[in-house]
């Protein structure tokens, strides 16, 4: 077996188990937080029931009530919901090594951007999520953090400030998911660092036979509903390195802004919904995330190519194999592959007029090909394949 076999399936494998446990954190998010918004008080509820909620499921009804603190008594069943939080983020970490760090001259780095050693370039990334955590937590811990709005404003602008910091250090797809990365770990890092030791706190003091600080369960919800607002972003982030329309924009802090503004419209109007507000105090949610999702097809469409230049096919199919066939062939030379990926071949002319609109996507309009530019592929010859590929 190969290092290259080996690699793929770490790759896949832990692709997989991220998947798996990051749909359980994310379900268990959505229902909590709308489990918490649809509470209501109740008559004859006992003491210390912030509210309560009736729901049916599965051909069955469920009574579930809130303590805000705790109960006078636990029981031996308490259910901890953290593990799919740790474990998502471990693998998404583990993921994150075995595709951007093993590999990182081919997706991580982008000599255009940055000239960088694959160690250096490790570096940053892992120094730039726990100081991007650091910056947040002791954001939220200020006295900013007891001012919602200004507080989303400020986390905002931490985002697009990392964003912009990671668009000058690494290639496109580094960028997106560097910034998924970061949040992630800002959700991640909510439950290990937060959540879950301030509701250890709580259970200790219960146990203890003294009285809890409420105010170490509101910290906890306040983190909590962050997470909810930006799992949809963090989202799209994750699977960005498929579409070059994003990871090849000039201009990833607008894409970044309007992702962010877009998810979190749709979170606020589903919260809303859920809370049963007045549907006039929250109606314009959905249209602003509208106007968002139209805004980053606008500025996403691609712009028309240069002037008509006249181009053999010879040329195309040159330029093709200086840049594409190491990978794209039926015997790629490329030791990163023993099959040529999707099963693209680009050997012949009748095989570029096949995939055009692929190689127009990926090589022409972005540079997200060649992987990390390692064949120095230049914007004239980008321009050139492009016309062919237009009079084609």
């Amino acid at each position: 077996m190969t290092a290259t076999f080996l690699s793929e399936w770490l790759n896949l494998l832990f692709r997989w188990f991220h998947l798996i446990v990051g749909v359980a954190w994310i379900g268990t998010s959505f229902y909590f937080i709308a489990l918490d918004l649809s509470l209501r008080k109740r008559e004859g509820q006992a003491q210390g029931i912030f509210g309560s909620a009736w729901e049916v499921h599965g051909g069955g009804f469920y009574h579930v009530e809130k303590y805000m603190v705790a109960p006078k008594e636990l029981p031996n069943d308490l259910i901890w919901y953290k593990w799919d939080a740790y474990l998502t983020w471990v693998s998404g970490f583990a993921l994150l090594t075995v595709q951007y760090y093993f590999n990182a001259t081919v997706y991580l780095i982008d000599p255009e951007v940055m000239k960088l050693l694959p160690s250096e370039a490790v570096a940053i990334s892992i120094a730039s999520l726990a100081f991007g955590w650091v910056v947040y937590d002791r954001l939220c811990r200020s006295p900013i953090g007891k001012n919602t709005p200004l507080l989303a404003v400020c986390l905002l602008v931490i985002i697009l400030g990392a964003t912009y910091g990671y668009s000058q250090v690494f290639s496109g797809r580094g960028v997106l998911i560097h910034v998924g990365a970061l949040i992630g770990t800002f959700m991640a890092f909510n439950v290990f660092m937060v959540i879950i030791p301030n509701q250890k706190k709580i259970t200790a003091d219960l146990l203890a036979g003294r009285e809890p600080d409420a105010a170490l369960g509101l910290i906890g919800k306040q983190r909590s509903v962050h997470n909810n607002y930006l799992t949809l972003p963090v989202l799209l982030m994750m699977v960005s390195n498929h579409y070059p329309l994003l990871t090849g924009h000039s201009q990833p802090v607008l894409v970044v802004a309007l992702i962010l503004v877009m998810g979190g419209m749709v979170r606020h109007f589903i919260n809303r919904h859920d809370a049963h507000d007045n549907f006039a105090n929250f109606w314009w949610a959905l249209p602003a995330a509208a106007v968002s999702l139209i805004a980053a097809v606008i500025v996403t469409t691609p712009s028309k190519l240069g002037g008509d230049v006249a181009v053999s096919d010879t040329q195309a199919l040159q330029i093709a194999q200086a840049h594409c066939a190491s990978c794209h062939s039926a015997a790629p030379t490329n030791e990163a592959f023993t099959e040529a990926p999707k099963n693209i071949e680009l050997d012949s002319v009748a095989d570029l007029r096949r995939y055009d609109t692929l190689i127009m996507a990926q090589a022409v309009r972005s540079n997200a090909m060649p992987l990390g530019n390692e064949t120095g592929m230049t914007k004239h010859e980008r321009e050139l394949l492009g016309a062919w590929l237009q009079a084609h």
